[in-house]
């Protein structure tokens, strides 16, 4: 068995495959940046609400005021060194620091593409994608290399197919096959959409997009690695993630899936894209060095790493079986498992401060501190519900208020079921510390959800 991982761990192949998705992941990237700016969004999200919600772990992330503009400027620099391949090292490093700081400045921005990002620019560090075209490979002849070894361009693939395989394992539940929820809530709503707006709100239609989802899902990786016909199964992926995008409010998340997939595609393809960008871009070609590939101590460290990174992501997805309780109502468990669009819940959390001593109360207006966006994800989310509690524990008592209880009435639909209290209403969120543990604050779901 030693010999055959050995044998594969020495395997090249062409490196354009790995130059092309460097270039596409750079250049979204930077998109993404210019997009978030152009929008106002930094402002919105990051700048002007006065309170922000903390990944557990990850307190001391906070937004930087107006520096923070500072941050997307140097998140955009290092994603336009990443496409060029200049300096890439360092710009890989830079890219993730900054970029996966400005996703843990605030949960409520949580989206599965930014953390897919995350993880690929982590995986970027340790991969060799500025060996072929490249300023770098242009400026450092011993580094230029026409291949690269086969598990780097394997990894990439890995990470997309487990993306795709989790989120249609995720999607094998009866709310989703046999309820077509939440399809059935959103679809109704998208009739104005041109060509196939009066078709949404067909039942059959919400039914054949469940399916149709989930099947996609669960198989459209493998015909991109596995099939002989990777257009045909490339065409689906477009024709799919297109549909998504005029449906579903989900930013660039389609164009990086599409872009993503072509690293599926052979060598000789990227190959051409590559040819056609030195004609478009009138480059000179450059020789490469002559290729020696020596195991080096530095591409054992890369292959542990990167191996690590995608052992941990066969592994998260499934973490949800550790707790009790149903996984869409207490959502413990539920990020950073690649499940997409599941549910809809909307929530109502009305938060009473108790004076312990003389059992005086009063009800919190939550829009004093937080912004719609962020009471309408707090109002169903437990960890959030807790966070906002100790804030206002701290808030009030810093006013004078002592000693203070905090308590919610709290009610959660999901899936078009009727509203479910949510949390327990007896129990002083304030004294409660957030953690790995089961929320056994969480008040039982009244139904039960088949499937994984």
């Amino acid at each position: 068995m030693s010999g055959i991982v050995s044998t594969y761990l020495n395997r090249t192949t062409k490196a354009a495959p790995l130059a092309v998705f460097r270039i596409l992941f750079g250049g979204l990237m930077l998109f993404s940046i210019i997009r978030f700016w152009s929008y106002g969004w930094i402002s919105k999200m990051y700048i002007e609400p006065s309170f922000f919600f903390s990944y557990y772990g990850f307190e001391w992330v906070k937004p930087l005021g107006i520096y923070t503009y500072i941050l997307f400027i140097i998140c955009g620099i290092s994603a336009l060194f990443i496409l060029l391949g200049f300096k890439y090292r360092v710009s890989s490093v830079i890219f993730f620091l900054s970029f996966t700081y400005i996703e843990l400045m605030d949960k409520t921005t949580y989206l599965n593409h930014y953390y897919f990002v995350s993880v690929v620019s982590f995986m970027l560090i340790f991969l060799p994608a500025h060996h072929y075209f490249s300023v770098d490979a242009m400026r450092n002849k011993m580094l230029s290399s026409p291949v690269v070894p086969s598990w780097t361009i394997d990894a990439i693939k890995l990470m997309i197919t487990l993306v795709y395989f989790y989120a249609g394992l995720a999607k094998l539940n009866s709310d989703w096959l046999l309820d077509a929820m939440p399809l059935k809530i959103w679809l109704p709503s998208k009739v104005d959409t041109p060509f196939i707006g009066n078709l949404m709100a067909k039942e059959w239609v919400q039914y054949a997009f469940s399916w149709i989802g989930a099947i996609y899902d669960l198989l459209i990786p493998f015909f991109l690695w596995f099939g002989n016909r990777k257009w045909i199964a490339f065409t689906v992926v477009v024709v799919f993630h297109m549909l998504t995008w005029v449906l579903f409010p989900i930013g660039i998340f389609p164009y990086v899936m599409i872009c993503s997939t072509l690293i599926y595609f052979s060598a000789e393809f990227h190959e051409k894209i590559i040819d056609r960008l030195t004609k478009l871009l009138k480059i000179t070609p450059h020789s490469s060095a002559p290729v020696i590939l020596q195991k080096r101590s530095s591409g054992t460290i890369a292959q542990v790493i990167v191996g690590l990174v995608l052992f941990i992501q066969l592994l998260v997805p499934f973490r949800y079986l550790a707790y009790p309780g149903e996984l869409f109502w207490t959502e413990e468990g539920y990020r950073f498992s690649w499940r997409v669009m599941l549910m809809e819940k909307t929530g109502y959390a009305q938060f009473k401060i108790v004076n312990k001593e003389t059992g005086k109360w009063f009800y919190v207006n939550n829009t004093d501190f937080l912004t719609s966006f962020q009471e309408k994800q707090m109002s169903f989310q437990p960890d959030f519900i807790v966070e906002y509690a100790h804030f206002l524990k701290k808030h009030f008592e810093s006013q004078g208020h002592r000693p203070i209880g905090v308590f919610v009435d709290s009610h959660v639909a999901l899936n078009g079921r009727l509203s479910q209290p949510f949390i327990d209403p007896t129990i002083d969120l304030s004294t409660i510390k957030d953690s790995f543990s089961s929320k056994k604050w969480i008040l039982p779901f009244n139904d039960e959800i088949k499937g994984l």
